[in-house]
């Protein structure tokens, strides 16, 4: 009505206009002569936010670089080797069972004994080598998905911290006169620095190229939380992956990790402030439904928790801080930081993985595959904390990553030089010591890989040191470049006495040494991976059952810490035990059925 529009003075140009939810005290606790101001993020958002970001630091890191880069992290350890012991050679030996017809697929068992139950990723690993092989050999063609599955963990990474970071309480400060970083370039710039928060964290570089159930569980939790990120976004996509990733990660192994991310993300949901989020609680409802319901299906429910005793704190706490390095120092910066926003969804997403993997840590008795599954999660809280990182901060970071990766590229030259040069000598002979029979190998594929990747390492050193200080991602480019550098250098220059030290190849042929090839071999209470060697490398049939015995095979072998040959089982005879040239404490006794 005329006369009752009661309008606000206006204001210069020059002066920042502050939203209507901004309280008349904030306004004056910042005079508009200041630079930044709040942004206008909406009714939901009226608290500052802690990120300062101009548009030149919110330029996206190069393709081509980036992509070299996630191959040097992913190709290194696919080929040239064999199966290492414990989880990775068990789970070769399941899967190269029953893609020959020796196992079921619904009840996959290893040498007679029952199997793990992790049924989805077996299945994956024992469908490419029928595939793939003759083409490939069967280890090779086991790995291929799960290299897959780690390529698909960094995109879904990437793509979750680019969707919560397009959310208006994660965008930054915006400027007075201008020069913010927009909204898309700064949510790529802070997945550019998620994605190498995660190739950069130690607990990801052993556990990451295996060939186990836990790669599947690792992507299922990937996919989740992309589904979580892009629900106001891209809700069919996201509907598609909640409902295939927590399925996934129940079929996977991992059934009481799906239901509690699926309750905790429900709260997410459900609490949210934007109404296609809300929406988007019954999809993950059902898709918790369907993960118990395809657990309770396969047979995957095991109680793996155990009492926490006290003294595993101190082991766990440092396990948590080598596993996650250098992420949880960045998370905890991101927490405190942004600790006005906890209940926001670029932070809440995040935590929901993240907190489950921790307190399922803890309740495993310190299971480092377990806090595996949080780490997707800890690298987006990880990238939230560049735009507010201090420039002492990020200086530390760089010197020590120069310095610390510098000195581990150079022993492993050093040790590589002793081996074929013998310059210098004793770590040549610090090497006969510790694998004795092992005769070193030269390749040039090898060479020229390594060289090419410490030639990288340079250049990269040097743009790093450069005048480059814009970039938001800038402090994590040397951690995931020396990450990468020294696991190619250990992949291809140290592989041969690495692979002869853990692969149970040299085992097997001293066992067939003393056994004829093709024989049937009793080994009750052998360990699994000892049964996938025997079957998988030296092509034995195996009974593993506890009460086998020379009445069903005409070997038998028995492993033990002691030397026990003077009283050998009834009705056999000694031949010989067998000793692994890395672990000579282990002994394997080899009997034969005595004849009448």
């Amino acid at each position: 009505m005329p006369g009752s529009d009661r309008r606000q003075p206006r204001l210069p140009f020059f002066l920042p206009r502050f939203p209507p939810s901004v309280p008349p005290r904030f306004a004056r606790a910042f005079p508009p002569r200041f630079l930044p101001c709040l942004p206008p993020h909406g009714r939901h958002v009226n608290r500052p936010s802690p990120a300062l970001v101009s548009q030149t630091a919110a330029r996206r890191l190069p393709r081509l670089p980036l992509l070299l880069l996630c191959a040097a992290y992913t190709l290194p350890g696919l080929f040239g080797r064999d199966p290492w012991r414990n989880a990775d050679l068990a789970a070769f030996g399941q899967m190269l069972a029953m893609a020959e017809g020796r196992s079921s697929w619904w009840a996959p068992t290893l040498g007679g004994v029952p199997g793990d139950t992790a049924l989805v990723p077996h299945w994956l690993g024992a469908g490419f080598i029928t595939l793939l092989t003759p083409a490939l050999e069967p280890a090779l063609a086991a790995r291929v998905p799960f290299a897959l599955l780690l390529l698909a963990t960094l995109a879904l990474v990437w793509y979750s911290t680019f969707h919560l970071a397009r959310t208006e309480a994660a965008r930054p400060v915006a400027f007075a006169f201008g020069g913010e970083a927009g909204t898309v370039d700064y949510a790529r710039a802070i997945a550019d620095g998620a994605l190498l928060a995660l190739m950069a964290t130690l607990g990801l570089l052993q556990l990451g190229h295996e060939t186990t159930p836990e790669m599947a569980q690792l992507a299922a939790v990937a996919m989740y939380l992309y589904g979580l990120a892009a629900a106001p976004y891209r809700a069919p996509q996201a509907r598609l992956a909640v409902v295939v990733a927590l399925p996934l990660l129940a079929g996977s192994g991992a059934p009481a990790m799906a239901l509690a991310m699926g309750a905790a993300g429900l709260v997410v949901c459900l609490r949210s402030r934007l109404a296609q989020v809300r929406r988007f609680a019954p999809w993950v409802a059902a898709a918790s439904a369907a993960a118990a319901a395809l657990a309770l299906a396969l047979g995957a429910w095991h109680w793996r928790a155990e009492a926490l005793q006290g003294a595993l704190l101190l082991p766990i706490a440092r396990q948590w801080v080598w596993f996650m390095w250098p992420s949880w120092p960045l998370a905890l910066w991101t927490l405190w930081r942004w600790r006005a926003y906890l209940s926001y969804r670029h932070v809440a997403v995040p935590l929901v993985t993240v907190g489950v993997a921790l307190a399922s840590n803890l309740a495993m008795g310190g299971s480092d595959r377990a806090l595996l599954l949080g780490l997707p999660g800890l690298a987006v809280l990880a990238a939230f904390a560049l735009p507010t990182l201090k420039r002492s901060a990020s200086a530390a970071i760089d010197w020590f990553s120069m310095l610390f990766f510098t000195l581990g590229a150079t022993t492993i030259w050093v040790v590589y030089l002793s081996m074929h040069a013998g310059v210098p000598a004793q770590p040549a002979a610090n090497i006969a010591r510790l694998a004795p029979g092992f005769v070193p190998r030269f390749s040039w594929a090898a060479l020229a890989f390594a060289l090419a990747g410490t030639l990288a390492w340079i250049a990269l050193v040097r743009w790093r040191t450069g005048r480059h200080r814009e970039a938001l991602w800038k402090s994590l480019v040397l951690p995931a470049g020396g990450v990468a550098l020294c696991w190619l250098l250990v992949m291809t220059l140290w592989l041969p006495p690495l692979d002869y030290a853990r692969s149970p190849r040299p085992w097997v042929e001293r066992v067939a040494a003393l056994v004829p090839a093709g024989a049937c071999i009793a080994a009750p209470g052998l360990a699994r991976a000892g049964v996938a060697a025997l079957e998988a490398i030296g092509r034995y049939g195996v009974d593993a059952h506890p009460a086998a015995g020379l009445a069903q095979c005409p070997y038998l072998l028995l492993a033990t810490r002691q030397r026990a040959t003077a009283l050998p089982p009834s009705g056999a005879e000694f031949v010989g035990e067998v000793r692994r040239p890395t672990d000579p404490g282990e002994t394997t006794l080899v009997y034969r059925r005595a004849a009448r």
